[in-house]
C-alpha cells in the first residue's frame, strides 16, 4: 500500500509544516527499529522511552518525514518534518488515513472493564460467526479475520496496527469487529480515533494500580472511552456494578444496561447451576448454556444486549449462544478418573477470584473440599496481593499459594505480602509452595473423590516468566497430567 504524505497528515491539525516534498509513504512507524526508506516515523513519548530520542536513527534509516511534538537539530533537507502538539492524536489520523479509515467501514464494538472483556468480545465475536456473519476480533487470546487467526502480544495492540487490522477485515469482508479496550489502551491513545459503533462495561474493580495509581484514575481511563462514543453508537454497562452507571454520565451515546438483579434493558436469570453447566433465562426465554457461575451469566447477557443493539434477531441470537464454548482457560473444567474436578482459570485480581470461588462454592456439596492453587504476578499492583489471599482463604476449604509469573520479583516476597492478608487463625488452612508445578500435584494429591482443585491466575497463558525468561509453563497440561495418574 502507497499514499502520498499529504494524503497522510489530512486532517492532521498541525504547528508547522517544514519541507515541500510529498513523497510516497510505504508505512507509519512509531519505532524507529521499524524505519524503511518509505516511512513516516512519529516520536511518541511512551511510559518509559520517548520516541523524539530515536528520531536522528529514523532519518540515518531512510524515514522520509517525521511527526513529532519537538524538532530535531539540525539540518535535515531530504525529511518532511511535521510538528504537532499531540503525536498520538496524530498518529491515529496518520493510521487511518494510510488505511482508508477502516473502522468506520465495520461495526466495531469495545469491550472494557478490569474481568470479562476477553470472554464478552470472543462470545460476541463467536455468535456472530454462528450467525453468519464475517467477522473479526481483537482479544488478548488472539486475533481473527474470520477464521484465520493471528497471535497477538497486548490486549489491545497499538492505533497503527489495529488500522492495519481492520483494513485487512474490511478486505475480507467482515461486517463486524469485536475489541478489547484495557485501560492502558485508553490512555496510551491506541484507540483514538477508532469509529466504535458500540462499547461494553463489564465491571470495575482492584486492578493496575502499579499503573493508574489510584482507583479513581482508574476508573477516570475506563469513563473516557465511553465519554468519546458519538451519539450514533451504544453504551451498555453492567447495572450490577455500582461504577456502572458512571460511564454513562458523560457520553453522547444511547444509554443501555445488563443485569442478573436490578431493572435493566436487558435481563438474565439462572434457573439452575451444575458444573456442567447452567439453564440461564433471557427475557422469557430459556436454554442451556455449558457456562458456570453468575459472572459468566452476566457476561452472557452483555452478548445477548449488544447483538440485540446490532440489530440482531432475539430467536436466532439464542439459538446461536446456545451453541457458544467456554473461552480458553476461563473456567475450564477437567475431570480425574477418580473422580476429582479440576478448574483452570484466569482469575488474577481480586474480584475475578472471587466470582470464581463463589461460582463454585454455589454447586458444590458441603462435603467436597475446594482446594485452591493462587499466586500474583510480579512487576504488579502489589496492594491486590493481600487482599486475593484473604478471598481465597475465606472461599477455600484449602489454599495453595505459588508462583504466577514472578518477573523480576522474589517469588517469596510476593508470597510473603500474600500471606498479610490471612488472619493467623486461618493459616492452617494454607501451604506455601514456591515451585507452581508442585503445587498444582500437591493440590491434585490432597484432593480426594469429589473434590475440586482450582488452579487460578495464569488460565489460558502457556507460560511462566522468571527474571526476564519465558519457559513453556500450562496449568491445563500440569493438572491433566497428575490427574491421569491418579
Amino acid at each position: 500500500m502507497q499514499k502520498r504524505l499529504s494524503e497522510c497528515i489530512k486532517g492532521i491539525d498541525y504547528i508547522e509544516k517544514i519541507g515541500n516534498a510529498d513523497p510516497f509513504i510505504e508505512d507509519i512507524v512509531f519505532d524507529s527499529r521499524a524505519v524503511g526508506p518509505h516511512s513516516v516515523f512519529v516520536a511518541v513519548r511512551g511510559t518509559h522511552v520517548d520516541g523524539h530520542e530515536f528520531v536522528q536513527d529514523a532519518i540515518a534509516d531512510g524515514a522520509l518525514a517525521v511527526i513529532c511534538e519537538q524538532l530535531p537539530v539540525g539540518n535535515h533537507p531530504n525529511v518532511v518534518f511535521v510538528k504537532v502538539t499531540d503525536s498520538h492524536k496524530a498518529m491515529a489520523q496518520a493510521a487511518a488515513n494510510f488505511y482508508d479509515d477502516p473502522s468506520s467501514k465495520l461495526k466495531l464494538v469495545g469491550v472494557t472493564g478490569t474481568n470479562g472483556k476477553t470472554t464478552i468480545a470472543t462470545l460476541l465475536y463467536n455468535t456472530a460467526r454462528l450467525l453468519g456473519f464475517k467477522a473479526g476480533l481483537c482479544s488478548t487470546l488472539a486475533n481473527y479475520i474470520n477464521d484465520k487467526k493471528l497471535e497477538t502480544t497486548h490486549t489491545t495492540p497499538d492505533v497503527v496496527t489495529l488500522n492495519k487490522l481492520m483494513s485487512e477485515m474490511v478486505d475480507a469482508g467482515c461486517d463486524y469487529c469485536f475489541m478489547e479496550v484495557s485501560s492502558h489502551a485508553v490512555h496510551q491513545g491506541r484507540v483514538e480515533g477508532l469509529d466504535f459503533k458500540g462499547g461494553i462495561f463489564s465491571n470495575i474493580s482492584h486492578d493496575h494500580l502499579d499503573y493508574h495509581k489510584t482507583f479513581d484514575e482508574y476508573i477516570r481511563v475506563k469513563k473516557k472511552f465511553f465519554d468519546d462514543l458519538p451519539d450514533d453508537a451504544f453504551a451498555l454497562v453492567n447495572a450490577d456494578d455500582k461504577h456502572g452507571r458512571v460511564m454513562h454520565q458523560n457520553t453522547k451515546a444511547s444509554h443501555k444496561t445488563y443485569s442478573l438483579r436490578e431493572v435493566a434493558s436487558y435481563r438474565a436469570r439462572i434457573v439452575e447451576g451444575l458444573f456442567e453447566g447452567m439453564q440461564l433465562s433471557i427475557e422469557g426465554e430459556e436454554f442451556w448454556t455449558p457456562f458456570v457461575g453468575r459472572f459468566n451469566a452476566s457476561n452472557l447477557i452483555a452478548v445477548y444486549g449488544a447483538g440485540r443493539e446490532l440489530g440482531w434477531d432475539k430467536k436466532e441470537l439464542l439459538v446461536a449462544m446456545s451453541q457458544l464454548k467456554s473461552v480458553g482457560g476461563r473456567f475450564e473444567t477437567v475431570r480425574s478418573k477418580s473422580g476429582v474436578t479440576g478448574v483452570v482459570d484466569y482469575a488474577h485480581t481480586p474480584d475475578a477470584l472471587k466470582n470464581v470461588l463463589e461460582a463454585i462454592n454455589n454447586i458444590r456439596r458441603p462435603e467436597q473440599t475446594l482446594i485452591t492453587v493462587v499466586g500474583a504476578g510480579g512487576n504488579r499492583d502489589t496492594a491486590k496481593r493481600p487482599v486475593m489471599a484473604a478471598e481465597a482463604v475465606k472461599n477455600s476449604s484449602k489454599v495453595i499459594l505459588t508462583s504466577d509469573n514472578p518477573r523480576d520479583e522474589e517469588p517469596q516476597i510476593i508470597i510473603d505480602q500474600m500471606m498479610e492478608g490471612i488472619q493467623f487463625a486461618e493459616r492452617i488452612k494454607v501451604l506455601t509452595i514456591l515451585d507452581r508445578r508442585e503445587a498444582i500435584r500437591t493440590a491434585c494429591t490432597l484432593a480426594q473423590p469429589g473434590d475440586i482443585v482450582l488452579v487460578a491466575g495464569k488460565g489460558h497463558e502457556t507460560y511462566q516468566e522468571v527474571k526476564g525468561q519465558r519457559s513453556h509453563f500450562d496449568d491445563r497440561e500440569i493438572i491433566r497430567e497428575f490427574f491421569d495418574q491418579q
